[in-house]
């Protein structure tokens, strides 16, 4: 042990690891690309990546012509979830609008529905939803059905009794802010983005610029130039991960209720999937244009798979059982279990453990191909 460390202590390594320091240093594009792209994903995907639909466009036929009509359309447009765009005179017409797509949702009042509220019977409406996106038909359709099921209870506040009535309780996110789920996801996909292209696009470029072959010169080993490259790497990238966080907390209120040293070591697990992800792409591109359009290749799915933006339960089975295979999705899972639940290793360590195999299988293949290329 001991001589390995003083062979360690004397070898080459260090004086390697200085020159890509001062090469990354002076390299302000890869800088740009470590600090102003995360934190520009980060805030757009955490600001737009919403499952809540507002101003959804709504067309009203009335042929009631009541306060109460009046009332229920008021109802539906007061939280600006709907908006009243249209109101026409018949349900053909209503119909082309929603043809056209003028407007989402179309209401359809009858002539009998104030008589049939003063009879205590139900007073049936139409709706017409458009259902070609599927996603916002089916929310509108829920936020419908809420809202009519509310202004039905404000007319007769004494129905008969249920005979269950759910108690509901939202745990770790009990206002249902839909940035606490999105972003956590987008920490994963951003470092994943950024690892494997920053570390990518180092390898190449010592392949564009001729200097991987003054390296093979020198009496340095392979381990020696492969681990200078991802020393510093690593360290700006787990800079990448506070800055993350730092945007998160700010920026978006999200909680930190886990450890944070043990969140920073899983985090650092993921860090070096992505610079071996980098390294692999590296090692089969010839130059760097190879390298960004092979990595959105592969990154494209992972992030599709990962959960982050859509969740696992939505995927079909195959995708599901898939996505196992994505370190992208343990990370996920993990970040949210730190952040939101604060849950720890006892609880998420089958992830854990797989992130770890994911780090050691693409850390060996990437050293592999990265000697076989120095020979």
């Amino acid at each position: 042990m001991h001589k390995f460390l003083t062979r360690f202590l004397d070898s080459s390594f260090w004086a390697l690891t200085l020159k890509e320091v001062n090469q990354i240093l002076r390299n302000k594009q890869l800088i740009f690309l470590l600090i102003f792209p995360p934190t520009v994903q980060l805030l757009i995907f955490g600001f737009a990546l919403s499952p809540e639909v507002h101003f959804i466009k709504l067309g009203v036929v009335d042929y009631a012509h009541s306060q109460t009509s009046r009332d229920l359309v008021a109802a539906l447009t007061e939280n600006r979830i709907f908006v009243a765009q249209n109101f026409s005179s018949s349900e053909k017409e209503l119909g082309n609008q929603v043809r056209r797509g003028d407007v989402t949702v179309g209401l359809v009042i009858p002539p009998q529905f104030d008589r049939q509220l003063a009879a205590r019977r139900s007073a049936e409406i139409q709706v017409l939803v458009d259902g070609v996106d599927a996603n916002t038909a089916g929310i509108a359709s829920g936020y419908f059905s809420q809202i009519v099921g509310q202004f039905s209870r404000q007319l007769n506040p004494n129905p008969n009794p249920n005979l269950i009535r759910p108690e509901v309780s939202f745990l770790y996110n009990p206002g249902l802010i839909s940035s606490w789920f999105f972003v956590p996801g987008v920490l994963g996909t951003v470092l994943t983005l950024t690892s494997s292209l920053v570390s990518s696009a180092t390898v190449v470029r010592e392949k564009d610029t001729g200097t991987l072959e003054q390296l093979l010169m020198t009496p340095a080993e392979a381990w020696e130039i492969l681990l200078a490259k991802i020393v510093p790497l690593f360290v700006l990238l787990m800079g990448d991960v506070l800055l993350a966080l730092t945007v998160a907390k700010v920026v978006f209120n999200v909680p930190f209720r886990g450890s944070f040293p043990l969140f920073l070591l899983v985090s650092a697990l993921y860090v070096c999937v992505g610079i071996s992800i980098g390294i692999l792409l590296a090692t089969v591109s010839k130059n760097q244009q190879q390298v960004v359009l092979t990595s959105f290749f592969l990154n494209l799915p992972l992030i599709q798979t990962s959960g982050a933006i859509a969740p696992i339960e939505s995927m079909p089975t195959f995708f599901r059982y898939l996505s196992l295979l994505n370190p992208l999705r343990h990370y996920v899972v993990i970040a949210r279990g730190f952040l939101l639940k604060g849950v720890g290793i006892a609880e998420l360590w089958p992830h854990v453990l797989a992130l770890a195999m994911f780090a050691i299988v693409l850390l060996s293949l990437s050293s592999i191909k990265f000697r076989k290329q120095l020979s």
